[in-house]
């Protein structure tokens, strides 16, 4: 008892919004690395503002109601609401002075060397520039836009979240001065390219800089004052009654309305703006001085993503890689047929996402294909995923899909796909009640002359074609029938409440997962304490619940060496002595978001490999259903370890955290510079090229089929 209370003294943890805010830190010092190309560095910094928008919607938006709720508790790190509150202002203020800091004095120079020169005010136009902008304004912009003005018989209108606007006040006839604003369309390229210079430079100019140029032909019956662009961030976060929800896809729409209207908490707004613009602002938004952020530039970075698209620039960015077709596959072989060979194991992006759209298309016109169940978080915009299976449906196959309505930010396009299958014929289910669903699983069942066979995929990441080109992340495929009972019972489970007597190989959230993980650090500890080896390695997007951090300090204590790669939120203090001095903790921050979730543990050298859907956060363990599956071919087993290991061996990309919480990135030195994502990436084409040693490759000892 006592060294349980001293391992969960606040001391020894993180607060876990701190730490996000660290990951997006790490993110930021990307945009600032001279050795990336100049583009890429403008997708990293798009990336921090993307990622601060959403910091903002959802996890301060928390701690305000948790405020406005007088809840009086503290995290795990100690601190209160208000304290959270404080630390978390001084730190995204500090962040965004640095943000534009790297945009204003390094990357704009960059550009400016590169031909591309940047109009940050339209003051900046020359004569024949000014007239280009002017008609494209007339032709192009001033048809969409809707000026509002804000008077006695006008209320206020409805400043709608993330929108970019521009504020203006205007002087009557009467001599009155009001407020006004128009909303910049997002309808309409933010960026403008105006025609190459003589010298071969390419101007570009954001539209809200077109518009204030112009707003005086929107409001002609008034002389405008100023005019200046602010942008709102509302509470985005809602919570859903199901108990009283007789429709939850009826109520999520419901509540995906109320998103635009949700309490403003963050109000970004020109660093010169007027004085008397802003207070009406503050009044009418009820915002706070400490939610206000000063900006010198273009508010919302997130602009610098469609930069990427200028043409002519392909030198300033990274050569394009091409996910290869896996190793252990052969394209033109029935899927079936190799599943049915060998379980198979795919690494996206290195590797392609083809066989899992495949693996469902296949089955949708196989005429020995019985069933499709999927399980579905997020897709893409217009998913191959989908279209099989309404297609299965349409062909007679039984099709049941899993959407959760609640996958965050996901809601809308998720209801839009729900419909569909609905009237294509699939059985829809909404999310089990209380929870949502992350596991990543399909499982089709077949008529073969031996009986029915079941193939299952499971996966870390995911049903997403698109995301699947920038996300790292394990698949896994097999019939081997431990894996077909148990995904038949985990549908039976999301569809009918019916739980298994017991597993054969998965472990499922919220009720067995988090017991699981807690056994296997915990035997770690005990061979530990046995004077065994003891060791293990853990990669995921986010660690901190503290039952699991608790269990990982007693091991470390207990001598178990312990490898952690954590690439967002980490609320474990590595390398404090008596406590985490055998935990070590690494980030790896890279062209793709490293996203797979891998646990590896030594158990008395008869090692044994885990992939999850599921992180080590308590919403995962405690508020999911995740799944939790072991890989046991020895052939994949060692192509799993050799990931973790790479990624240790990581010294370009990778940062490790300092016992005090802080990471130090680190370098090569004199040794070999190793890059992980690179590494996987030739590692991939080296396979693809088809030589003697690929060939072997492709060679499996299949397991038995049980």
């Amino acid at each position: 008892m006592l060294r349980s209370a001293k391992l969960r003294d606040p001391k020894y943890y993180i607060n876990r919004e701190l730490s996000w805010m660290q990951f997006d830190e790490r993110i930021l010092e990307e945009a600032r690395d001279n050795s990336i190309p100049l583009f890429e560095r403008l997708k990293f910094l798009s990336i921090t503002a993307s990622n601060l928008d959403e910091f903002f919607m959802i996890r301060i938006a928390s701690l305000k109601d948790m405020k406005n709720a007088r809840y009086k508790g503290v995290d795990i790190a100690g601190m209160t609401v208000d304290e959270q509150l404080q630390e978390l202002s001084r730190v995204t203020h500090d962040f965004v002075n640095e943000q534009y800091s790297t945009f204003s004095r390094m990357l704009l120079p960059r550009l400016a060397d590169e031909g591309i020169r940047f109009i940050k005010h339209h003051e900046e136009l020359n004569d024949k520039e000014k007239a280009f902008v002017d008609e494209y304004f007339k032709d192009n912009v001033y048809p969409v836009l809707t000026p509002m003005a804000v008077d006695s018989s006008r209320p206020f209108p409805l400043v709608r979240n993330k929108s970019l606007n521009i504020g203006a006040l205007v002087r009557t006839e009467e001599n009155d001065i009001e407020f006004a604003m128009v909303q910049v369309p997002s309808v309409l390229p933010r960026i403008i390219e105006l025609p190459v210079q003589e010298d071969g430079i390419k101007p570009v100019i954001l539209l809200e800089e077109i518009i204030e140029r112009n707003i005086g032909g929107l409001f002609l019956s008034y002389n405008v004052i100023c005019a200046n662009p602010f942008r709102v961030m509302r509470n985005a976060d809602f919570i859903i009654d199901e108990e009283e929800a007789s429709d939850l896809l009826a109520e999520i729409e419901k509540q995906l309305k109320k998103r635009q209207r949700g309490e403003a908490i963050r109000l970004e707004c020109e660093s010169g703006i007027d004085k008397r613009l802003l207070g009406i602002l503050e009044r009418e938004l009820k915002i706070k001085d400490q939610d206000i952020y000063y900006i010198n530039g273009p508010l919302d970075l997130t602009f610098l993503m469609k930069m990427y698209a200028l043409e002519g620039f392909d030198h300033l960015k990274e050569k394009p890689y091409i996910p290869q077709f896996p190793k252990y596959m052969n394209p033109e072989d029935s899927i079936f047929d190799q599943i049915k060979d060998h379980d198979i194991l795919l690494y996206h992006p290195y590797e392609s996402f083809t066989p899992v759209v495949r693996f469902i298309q296949e089955a949708a016109t196989d005429k020995d294909t019985l069933a499709i169940k999927q399980t579905l978080y997020r897709v893409s915009g217009n998913s191959p995923i989908i279209k099989a299976l309404a297609l299965a449906a349409e062909n007679g196959k039984q099709v049941t899909v899993l959407v959760e309505l609640k996958a965050r930010f996901d809601e809308e396009n998720n209801i839009l796909w729900a419909k569909m299958l609905e009237k294509a014929g699939c059985h829809v289910i909404y999310g089990l009640k209380g929870l949502k669903t992350h596991s990543k699983i399909t499982l089709v069942v077949r008529r073969e002359e031996e009986g029915l066979r079941r193939y299952v995929h499971l996966g870390t990441g995911n049903y997403n074609d698109s995301t699947a080109k920038l996300y790292t992340d394990i698949g896994f495929l097999t019939c081997l029938d431990p894996y077909g009972e148990d995904a038949t019972a985990v549908f039976n489970m999301l569809s009918g409440y019916s739980e298994p007597a017991m597993w054969n190989k998965l472990s499922i959230a919220p009720l067995w997962l988090k017991d699981r993980f807690l056994y296997l650090i915990n035997r770690e500890a005990e061979h530990a304490r046995n004077g065994r080896e003891a060791h293990l390695v853990a990669k995921m997007n986010s660690l901190c619940d503290q039952d699991i951090i608790e269990a990982l300090y007693a091991a470390s204590c207990d001598g178990v060496k312990i490898d952690l790669i954590v690439r967002g939120i980490c609320s474990l203090r590595a390398g404090i002595k008596g406590v985490s001095e055998n935990i070590t903790v690494r980030s790896i921050v890279g062209t793709y978001l490293e996203h797979a979730r891998i646990f590896w543990f030594l158990n008395e050298r008869k090692e044994e490999i885990y992939c999850a859907s599921a992180d080590w956060m308590p919403r995962n363990l405690q508020k999911r259903v995740e799944i939790l599956f072991p890989v046991e071919n020895p052939k994949l087993v060692e192509d799993l370890k050799h990931i973790l290991r790479v990624q240790l061996q990581d010294n370009t990309k990778a940062r490790v955290m300092q016992s005090d919480g802080t990471y130090k990135r680190l370098t090569p030195g004199r040794a070999e510079p190793v890059g992980a994502q690179r590494t996987f990436m030739k590692e991939a084409l080296d396979n693809a090229k088809g030589d003697e040693d690929t060939r072997n490759n492709r060679v499996f000892v299949p397991e038995e089929k049980k």
